[in-house]
């Protein structure tokens, strides 16, 4: 069954800022990537996100925690989304370049359960990712990620899906 993407997408781009600005000393940088998935879908995700740092942990370690829209335009009709949430550990490399790298668990919730040729049978998917990137000056960020989202056998078919994307995160 299809949805029109529209309202929903409205309503998660509202929670999405929502849930970010209701904490006290809010502030959250907008991130863009954009890419393709493993059917050969664009993918273009749209999130805000906040770091907070973990340096009494380790020095190089940070929280960041982002929240925003996947949308993956289709064929004849086939337009998917999804509301996303990832937290992601980052480490940061010491030296001048400021590299990074992230991984994460985090949650993906879709308004159809096929993308393309792919069933997958739940609109509630884990969401498991990994990045890599540089810090920029002015605080902005450039990398690459890989994403797969799975419902982790909840329900079969579990035909999970990968977004391979490149990522800017602009400072606010």
């Amino acid at each position: 069954m299809n949805v029109s993407p529209l309202p929903a997408l409205t309503l998660a781009v509202a929670l999405a800022l929502l849930s970010l600005i209701m904490t006290t000393d809010a502030y959250a940088d907008p991130s863009l990537e954009l890419g393709s998935t493993s059917v050969s879908t664009p993918a273009l995700r749209v999130t805000l996100d906040r770091d907070y740092d973990l340096s009494h942990w380790h020095p190089q370690l940070s929280l960041r925690l982002a929240t925003g829209v996947l949308l993956l335009p289709g064929d004849d009709e086939d337009d998917n989304a999804a509301w996303v949430l990832t937290p992601a550990f980052r480490y940061t490399f010491a030296g001048e370049r400021s590299i990074f790298v992230e991984g994460s668990v985090g949650a993906g919730l879709f308004l159809n359960t096929r993308v393309e040729s792919r069933e997958l049978s739940t609109a509630f998917q884990f969401e498991s990712r990994i990045a890599t990137g540089v810090k920029l000056g002015k605080g902005g960020e450039l990398g690459i990620s890989a994403v797969h989202y799975s419902n982790a056998h909840i329900k079969p078919p579990n035909n999970g899906l990968e977004a391979y994307s490149v990522t800017y995160r602009h400072p606010w």
